[in-house]
């Protein structure tokens, strides 16, 4: 028997990337998955945005493991977007018990030389974002009665600050504030609502051009080597970054029955960055 064996899960950002990771994570422990993804550009990162494609094979890979799946193209910036594909995850699969709001965006600059498009599109999509994917769920999943657990993706970034973030550490933060308010209204329902903080994690957003040159000031080309070195010196154990099935697994705890009294939480998985800043 799976950690979340016969829940219903809905995952933002689910093409690529840590969401996928959670999908198929929770997926072999049991879990039906609803998987969202934009599949298109914003418009405001230094790397391209999943499409359609990547979506299709997260679909592949959960269904793979033997696990149900649907997907639905949603921009978590579209309320009638996500109340559409809320409504087809519950057509196909019931109720939903957990909801990972993983979908957000990155990316970098000085905080007084970013463009009013930079600071709208992290703030809509981060923030503004998360709100709209809880509040399609929460009453649905106050009305079912049975509790639930929302995992909200956060960073490191939300609990401090870093230069050529502002934005990103402005939404980050924000979603503690949100999460520790929803943690409380929603606790008499049985429903817990949690964060989870990785630090620098090996995916797409982290591994762009222009995020890499920040981290190894004054070379153009930096090496492999030199990426990882300097990296490195962010963490308290000496790693460059963790993987997103590091993250998953503490998302699948946080959904499971396992922290049934746990709520109101921000989870470091940022190998020791947090504490060493």
């Amino acid at each position: 028997m799976g950690r979340v064996d016969g829940k219903v899960v809905l995952i933002t950002g689910a093409a690529r990337g840590q969401g996928r990771s959670h999908a198929l994570r929770l997926a072999e422990e049991g879990a039906a998955i609803i998987a969202t993804d934009i599949c298109h550009e914003v418009g405001s990162t230094h790397y391209a945005l999943a499409r359609a494609d990547d979506l299709d094979e997260t679909r592949s890979l959960v269904e793979a493991r033997g696990a149900k799946i649907i997907t639905a193209v949603a921009d978590v910036r579209d309320v009638d977007q996500l109340d559409a594909a809320v409504r087809a995850g519950r057509e196909a699969f019931g109720d939903i018990d957990v909801v990972c709001a993983n979908a957000g965006i990155g990316s970098l600059g000085r905080g007084w030389e970013l463009s009013a498009k930079q600071w709208q599109d992290m703030i809509d999509v981060n923030l503004t974002g998360v709100w709209n994917t809880l509040r399609s769920v929460i009453p649905h999943m106050i009305e079912a009665g049975r509790g639930g657990s929302l995992v909200l993706t956060n960073s490191v970034a939300g609990l401090l600050g870093r230069p050529n973030m502002a934005h990103y550490a402005a939404s980050k933060h924000g979603l503690v504030g949100l999460m520790r308010s929803l943690a409380n209204e929603l606790a008499p329902y049985r429903i817990r609502v949690n964060s989870v903080h990785p630090g620098n994690v090996d995916t797409d957003m982290v591994r762009n051009p222009v995020g890499l040159r920040l981290l190894v000031p004054g070379v153009d080309r930096p090496t492999a080597e030199q990426i990882a070195e300097s990296a490195a010196r962010l963490n308290a154990i000496p790693v460059p970054w963790v993987e997103s099935i590091d993250v998953s697994n503490a998302v699948l705890w946080l959904a499971s029955d396992e922290t049934r009294y746990v709520t109101g939480a921000t989870v470091p998985v940022d190998a020791g960055a947090f504490i060493k800043a």
